[in-house]
């Protein structure tokens, strides 16, 4: 027999965006045009650094992969992501990455939204590369190495293009079925594109190299002798103890630039140097504390692992693209009385 069951208040229904809506959004938008609005509310946010809690993410490490908590508030709305990074999972089918995450209230810890964040993290992840380009590359720069062409390399490209102006991008992976996987989106998307058989290759010509490589290891992805002078570098694919990209000796070259040091130290390729390497937070370059770049013959170094206030951006940004029509989960308990939490699971007898 069926029953009448309480119905929850609109307040205790939370927005849900699922993977088929977050794919809507993007096209209701544009790709690019939302990367553009992404970029620039990271930026803002990062602009807002002091306001914001901060601490290194919270991870559970295994042999074949990592599972993190990334929290942050900035004292009105409190945000976290959960995220995986399983290298091995490819192998299987699945995802390297997956993760959802959730904005709230702090005034009173209700949930605003509720999340997937595969797709939302790689498009973060490509803005916050965009953003760190915009403001370290040259001016100048417009022919992209892209060494890595797994899950996140077609929207680090596209981002790059539609922020820092990219016209080029040159293609290098140890799966030559990735490359040309990646090779085909991007001509696809209008962008010019070169598949190189090595890395050497990859950046012969290159003003911005963006590493997004996925083995849990210490890799040498680019040696010290391929780099010249002017390039700037997105290592992105070190995020990790133990996962790297760059030889220690190239960073002896580079003015090194980061999210939130005590993080990288650990996680980023800062961990094969000392630890009173010198190193900015990105941070300050926008906000005009501290200088970018100081010569275009310099070699400046993006060293990004993904920070808490991205996801915490990128959450907000979402949760302003909502429409009256987006799903609703029943996720909070919402008795009559407030007190009477056991008087409502009676009711529903």
């Amino acid at each position: 027999m069926m029953r009448d069951l309480p119905q929850p208040s609109a307040q205790a229904l939370v927005p849900f965006v699922s993977v088929a809506e977050m794919m809507a959004i993007v096209h209701r938008i544009g790709l690019e045009p939302a990367l553009v609005d992404l970029t620039a509310r990271i930026k803002a946010d990062f602009r807002r650094w002091r306001l914001f809690d901060k601490t290194p993410r919270v991870a559970a490490h295994s042999p074949i992969g990592v599972i993190e908590l990334m929290p942050t508030s900035d004292g009105q709305r409190y945000a976290f992501k959960y995220v995986n990074g399983h290298p091995g999972n490819t192998r299987a089918g699945l995802q390297t990455v997956t993760a959802f995450g959730v904005l709230s209230e702090v005034a009173t810890g209700y949930p605003l939204l509720i999340s997937e964040m595969t797709l939302l993290t790689a498009l973060r992840t490509a803005a916050t590369s965009a953003l760190a380009t915009k403001a370290l590359a040259r001016p100048d720069a417009k022919v992209l190495a892209l060494i890595g062409n797994g899950a996140q390399a077609e929207f680090q490209a596209l981002a790059l293009r539609a922020v820092c102006g990219i016209a080029q991008v040159r293609l290098h992976d140890t799966d030559p079925g990735a490359i040309r996987k990646c090779a085909r989106n991007l001509r696809a998307a209008g962008l010019e594109v070169t598949a190189c058989d090595s890395a050497e290759a990859a950046i012969q010509g290159a003003d911005v190299i963006t590493t997004c490589t996925a083995d849990k290891r210490n890799a040498t992805i680019l040696h010290d002798n391929m780099i010249g002078a002017g390039v700037h570098i997105n290592a992105i694919g070190g995020d990790c103890p133990g996962k790297t990209e760059l030889a220690p000796a190239l960073l002896s070259r580079t003015r090194t630039f980061v999210e939130y040091e005590p993080q990288t130290r650990v996680e980023g390729e800062i961990q094969q140097v000392a630890p009173d390497y010198p190193v900015t937070e990105l941070w300050q370059v926008l906000t005009g504390d501290c200088p970018g770049r100081t010569d275009p013959a310099q070699i400046t170094l993006f060293d990004g692992v993904g920070f808490a206030i991205e996801d915490f951006a990128a959450l907000g940004w979402l949760y302003d693209q909502l429409r009256p029509e987006t799903p609703r989960l029943d996720v909070i308990a919402d008795p009559d009385d407030p007190r009477d939490l056991y008087g409502m699971v009676m009711r529903a007898r």
